[in-house]
């Protein structure tokens, strides 16, 4: 049954028929798909959302901690037009003052939201403020007090809350994302509390199958701490993180997630694979062990999906923290991550040597480089067993990132070796705005394959459920 929820995001800042075709044939077309999956349940099977939220289940402070603080994809474009990262608020890891007065925030949010114009953060912004506070004009300066009041207002009633909000959305499932170290607590304290919604955890080792994280090797040792093993030894190493794995799975994980600078794999016997373990461990290893472990270490983790069901997600590609300043003041994950060319063929190629003909394993890969969707990875999704496309995922969970990605990779592999769609998202109110513009997209797209005669109408209903709600859900295991 889907939950009651709120109002429809439709006014003059969120126009009913936003991201349609406008030729009128298929737009018609593309209205009735949409109507059709407008309101299905929200598969939300990997993204950041802090579990804390869903367990204490406490109002939200305000509007700025809400929309601007934890948003990168909001407070980048900001810090590129040189508004300083102190003065939204973003906390910073020595210590020294930042802005503390939200109104101020928002203010200097309001002031600066012209720069949005044109990017998918606008549409999920004004999304959000229709959808939520039935908001009917754009955010800036003049009106920004007065909206902040209004939300601030909605903010302290008990539909506003992060369960309400949760069952409002009409969420299903979400999957938060955790290190390899956590305790689970946040999880813990939902499944003791006895409300139905779905929170799920997955499995991240990044921390502990990085040699380049910071701490890596006493992250190790707190590995084998916390599990009871050795992992000063391969075999103790390997047996912790199956260890964790089932740790985390008690908490509903179906999935791990890896991300990396490259999608390299490898498979080493284990002589070899012993031998880079302790160069990593014990040494101070080159960038080559370091890129060599990180793809063992991957395809170990295929080999324990096979044994425990988790979905494998490689999100690689990233270049992670390039801005020096902004890592050293305020640490990971701060919008200072950059896409760079990423080879699949021939890095993907030791893995899927070993497990790539699994029917029974799910690999779902993810790409910031473009350049591949048609050369690459639709033939190795077209083609392996196990492999699945992830949707246009970061800078290009955007309007014409999926047009792109559909035109270049959907004709080879197929819409049913992709997983559907995903938020990956931190900002908790633009997860409906989100699988919204989606449907939109993916409806606009089927129209159009109908209008073309490439597509039976009836086939476009069948793709619009299965993009908005199923492939995802059936890829995930959930």
């Amino acid at each position: 049954m889907i939950p009651q929820r709120l109002p429809a995001a439709t006014s003059r800042i969120a126009p009913p028929d936003r991201l349609l075709p406008a030729d009128p044939t298929a737009r018609a077309i593309a209205r009735r798909l949409y109507d059709s999956v407008a309101a299905l349940p929200i598969v939300s099977p990997h993204g950041h959302t802090d579990p804390r939220w869903y367990a204490e289940n406490e109002a939200f402070a305000d509007p700025s901690s809400l929309f601007v603080t934890p948003d990168h994809y909001v407070f980048r474009m900001l810090h590129s037009q040189g508004v300083p990262m102190e003065a939204l608020g973003i906390p910073a890891k020595d210590g020294t003052p930042v802005e503390t007065d939200p109104r101020a925030v928002w203010r200097l949010f309001a002031a600066n939201y012209h720069l949005f114009r044109g990017t998918p953060t606008r549409l999920w912004l004004d999304h959000a403020f229709a959808a939520l506070f039935g908001l009917d004009e754009r955010l800036n300066t003049a009106n920004a007090d007065a909206v902040y009041e209004r939300i601030d207002t909605a903010l302290k009633l008990p539909a506003y809350r992060p369960r309400a909000l949760f069952e409002a959305f009409g969420i299903e499932v979400i999957a938060t994302t955790e290190g390899a170290l956590d305790d689970l607590k946040w999880h813990a304290r939902l499944a003791a509390s006895g409300w139905k919604g779905r929170v799920v955890t997955t499995y991240r080792p990044d921390a502990v199958t990085d040699p380049d994280f910071e701490g890596f090797r006493a992250n190790v040792a707190r590995l084998g701490e916390i599990t009871g093993e050795d992992t000063a030894t391969w075999t103790g190493y390997l047996e912790a993180h199956r260890k964790r794995r089932a740790f985390f799975r008690r908490y509903g994980a179906t999935a791990s997630d890896h991300g990396l600078p490259s999608a390299r794999t490898a498979n080493l016997s284990v002589a070899d694979a012993e031998r880079l373990f302790r160069a990593v461990t014990t040494g101070a290893p080159n960038a080559e062990e370091a890129d060599l472990f990180r793809g063992q270490m991957l395809t170990e983790m295929a080999r324990m999906s096979l044994d425990d069901g988790l979905v494998l997600q490689i999100h690689p590609g990233s270049r992670r923290n390039h801005n020096a300043y902004v890592f050293a003041r305020f640490g990971r994950d701060m919008g200072a991550d950059i896409p760079g060319r990423t080879d699949y063929v021939a890095a993907l190629k030791p893995l899927l040597d070993a497990v790539g003909n699994e029917p029974d394993l799910s690999i779902i890969l993810f790409t910031l480089d473009e350049t591949a969707y048609s050369r690459e990875l639709a033939p190795l999704a077209g083609h392996y067993p196990a492999l699945k496309l992830g949707p246009p995922w970061w800078f290009f969970d955007s309007v014409e990132g999926m047009k792109r990605f559909k035109a270049q990779a959907i004709e080879t592999a197929g819409f049913y070796n992709t997983a559907g769609f995903n938020d990956d998202t931190r900002a908790f109110p633009s997860i409906p705005a989100r699988h919204d513009v989606a449907r939109r997209v993916d409806c606009a797209h089927l129209a159009e394959l109908v209008a073309d005669h490439r597509l039976d109408e009836d086939e476009a209903f069948d793709l619009a459920s299965d993009l908005a709600y199923g492939l995802a859900k059936k890829a995930y295991r959930l």
